[in-house]
C-alpha cells in the first residue's frame, strides 16, 4: 500500500511540475499563466492531452514536437520528473501530515525560483515577495508545526540574512544582484535563526564547488558569474528538511 502512496506522490508532483513548467516559461515575460493554452512555441500548434502527460509524453515523443519536430527543451522534461521525485521523497519524510503540505508548497517556490534565475539570470520579486508573505503568516498562525519557525525565529533569521547579503552587496559594489539578497531573506524567514546560518553555508559551499569545477573545465571563465538562486534553492530544501540535524552535529563538534 505504501508503494502506491509512493507511486501517487510521483505522479502528482510530475503533473504540479508540468504547471511550474509554465510559471518558469511565462512569469519572466509578464505573460498569463492561464492563457493561451499550452502550445509549440514554434509551429503555434495547440497541444492535446497526449502531448501533455507528464514526463512520458517526452518520452514517446522522442523530445520533439508531434506536428513540426521542433525540439521541446529538455528542462520540460526534467522539471517534471524532478518534482515527481521532490514530492515522493517529501511524502517519505514527512507521511501524511500539515509539515508535508508546508514543505512541497515552499519546495515548489524553490523549484521555480531556482529554474529561472539558472536559465535567465533573474529571481523575480512576484515570486520572492509572495512566498515572504506567506513564510511569515505561516510563522504568526501555523507555528506549532515541526518545519515552520516562530514569528521571532523568523524575523530573526530574515533579518540576519539581509543585513548580511547587503554588507556583501556594498563590499563588492554590486557584485551580487539584489534578487540573491531578496531570495537569502525569504529562506531566513522560511527557516528562521539559527537555521539560515546552515542555509547560507550549505549555499555558498555549494556555489563555490560547482563555480570551481566549472573554471577549471573551462566551461565559464573567470568574469562570467554563476547564479547563485539555484543553490541557496537547493540548500534552502536541504536546511528544511535536516537543518536542525546538521546545526547540532557542527555545535557538537565544540
Amino acid at each position: 500500500m505504501d508503494f502506491l502512496w509512493y507511486v501517487f506522490s510521483a505522479f502528482l508532483g510530475m503533473t504540479v511540475g508540468s504547471f511550474l513548467n509554465v510559471c518558469i516559461d511565462r512569469l519572466p515575460a509578464g505573460g498569463s499563466l492561464l492563457s493561451p493554452p499550452s502550445h509549440c512555441d514554434k509551429c503555434s500548434r495547440r497541444l492535446s492531452f497526449k502531448d501533455l502527460f507528464p514526463v512520458f509524453s517526452y518520452l514517446w515523443l522522442r523530445g520533439r514536437c508531434r506536428f513540426c519536430q521542433a525540439p521541446i527543451p529538455r528542462r520540460i522534461f526534467w522539471v517534471e520528473l524532478g518534482s515527481g521525485i521532490l514530492f515522493a521523497y517529501l511524502y517519505c519524510h514527512y507521511g501524511f501530515s500539515p509539515e508535508l503540505v508546508v514543505a512541497l508548497l515552499y519546495g515548489c517556490f524553490f523549484l521555480v525560483i531556482g529554474v529561472i534565475d539558472l536559465e535567465r539570470g533573474l529571481i523575480l520579486n512576484k515570486l520572492v515577495y509572495p512566498a515572504m508573505a506567506v513564510a511569515l503568516l505561516m510563522a504568526i498562525f501555523f507555528n506549532e508545526l515541526d518545519n515552520i519557525p516562530g514569528i521571532a525565529s523568523a524575523a530573526g533569521g530574515g533579518g540576519l540574512a539581509l543585513g548580511l547579503f547587503l554588507l556583501i552587496f556594498l563590499a563588492s559594489r554590486g557584485g551580487m544582484g539584489m534578487g540573491d539578497i531578496k531570495l537569502v531573506a525569504l529562506i531566513g524567514f522560511i527557516v528562521g535563526f539559527p537555521l539560515v546560518i546552515v542555509a547560507i553555508l550549505l549555499g555558498a559551499i555549494g556555489g563555490g564547488l560547482v563555480a570551481t569545477i566549472l573554471l577549471l573545465m573551462k566551461v565559464k571563465k573567470g568574469k562570467q558569474s554563476v547564479p547563485f538562486g539555484p543553490f541557496l534553492s537547493l540548500a534552502a530544501m536541504v536546511t528544511l528538511l535536516y537543518g536542525q540535524s546538521i546545526y547540532d552535529w557542527y555545535i557538537g563538534l565544540f
